[in-house]
């Protein structure tokens, strides 16, 4: 079955099978095709080109995008879709001056999660979670990662993977990551004792989660009080023995070691960035893993936000993620992602495309088949509703642009 859209104002993110990731600078280019077409076949990208090109083909359905622009779904490679409840009043602490670092002192932050989590079952935690990927798919989101991590107990990280094992099978068109993350914060009983935490991970869970095949990546929180270099380094080597490849979060809160670590180990990604210096910057330039910014946890903080131009003029391939989750940023929405990414980042609008999309599919390793409009990939696509430029869909942050989402 063919279906075109014809009469495209601008088919965005136009690129060969062989561009994988967009390098510093170049991230401010968006090859396009002003008056396109785009023809989809059996769920896949077809041909595209110019109306004038238009080939005589035999169509079924044919979508009028006169005034309307198309470009690739949103990529959302950082989440923590899976949790029990909300954590609004950690929102008002903040707001009377208590620090996150605080909340967490006294029990709330990941722990509150945990606690939620813990009394939660499988089916309440996937039906909470199908509806919020619902929402997301509205949104423009056509593949995700999502991590465990609010359990800190081995029947609650199982749980959390088999939910997102559930949605993998229930979402097949939605390309889904999982990531293990017990390595989140201690729990309050190993606060004194880390080491017997870390061994419940790597002789307990991980024998597990590889046995069920619940998870695709193997993450762990590498900051000051959480966990340091060392820790990090031996969750690792542990989740590579099961083939587990690493994503780090690194350095939100201080220049934790945890990027140098992640590129140590070859992490597909190290994510946050809050804190950053040339070290740093230097250790991504030698290396394949992503940079990774989090810029909506920043913004619901109150928090420094990470040195997008730093990175992007050190020629790195930027990737932007949401860091959706019940504390730090409850919020999925992309859109809104993308004009924080402008206002705050001082990232342009083709940028911050490129980091949402082919940079973000490569961060999930699904360069081969998302990320871009390329003959051959899936035809996951974003249809705006009619807009003057691509600088409008961060600008006009306060309307939803998106008239039809196709998967």
């Amino acid at each position: 079955m063919l279906t075109l859209l014809s009469n495209i104002k601008s088919l965005l993110q136009i690129r060969t099978i062989e561009e994988t990731r967009v390098l510093g600078l170049d991230m401010k280019f968006l090859p396009q095709i002003e008056n396109a077409y785009l023809i989809l076949e059996d769920g896949k990208i077809h041909s595209y080109g110019s109306m004038s090109e238009l080939p005589m083909l035999q169509i079924n359905e044919t979508i009028d995008a006169s005034g309307r622009m198309v470009l690739p779904t949103w990529i959302d490679a950082h989440t923590h879709l899976v949790f029990a409840a909300s954590r609004e009043q950690e929102f008002v602490d903040r707001i009377n001056g208590l620090s996150y670092a605080e909340i967490a002192a006294k029990g709330g932050g990941i722990l509150n999660s945990a606690a939620k989590l813990a009394t939660a079952t499988e089916e309440e935690l996937y039906v909470q979670a199908a509806r919020r990927l619902d929402q997301l798919i509205l949104l423009g989101t056509g593949a995700i990662e999502i991590k465990s991590g609010y359990g800190l107990s081995v029947e609650s990280e199982l749980k959390m993977l088999r939910v997102i094992q559930k949605l993998k099978e229930d979402y097949p068109h939605i390309p889904i990551k999982s990531s293990f993350l017990a390595a989140h914060a201690f729990p309050l009983i190993y606060r004194e004792n880390h080491q017997a935490y870390i061994d419940i991970i790597i002789n307990e869970m991980l024998p597990l989660v590889a046995a069920e095949e619940l998870a695709d990546y193997m993450d762990v929180f590498c900051e000051e009080g959480f966990f340091s270099v060392a820790e990090t380094e031996q969750l690792l080597e542990a989740g590579w023995k099961y083939g587990l490849k690493p994503k780090i979060h690194a350095n939100q809160l201080h220049r934790s070691g945890g990027v140098q670590v992640g590129v140590k180990h070859k992490a597909v990604s190290v994510d946050h960035l809050e804190s950053m210096g040339e070290e740093e910057i230097a250790s991504l330039r030698g290396s394949n893993t992503i940079p990774t910014l989090l810029p909506g946890a920043a913004f619901f903080l109150g928090m420094h936000y990470q040195p997008a131009r730093l990175l992007i003029e050190a020629n790195l391939p930027v990737c932007l993620a949401s860091d959706y989750n019940p504390g730090t940023c409850p919020s999925g929405n992309m859109n809104t992602l993308l004009t924080i990414a402008c206002t705050q980042l001082k990232m342009t609008p083709e940028e911050a495309i490129n980091a949402q999309t082919i940079n973000a599919a490569a961060a999930m390793e699904l360069e081969s088949v998302m990320g871009s409009i390329t003959v051959g990939k899936k035809a996951s696509l974003i249809l705006t509703k009619p807009i003057p430029s691509v600088a409008y869909l961060p600008y006009a942050f306060g309307e939803n642009l998106i008239e039809r989402v196709i998967i």
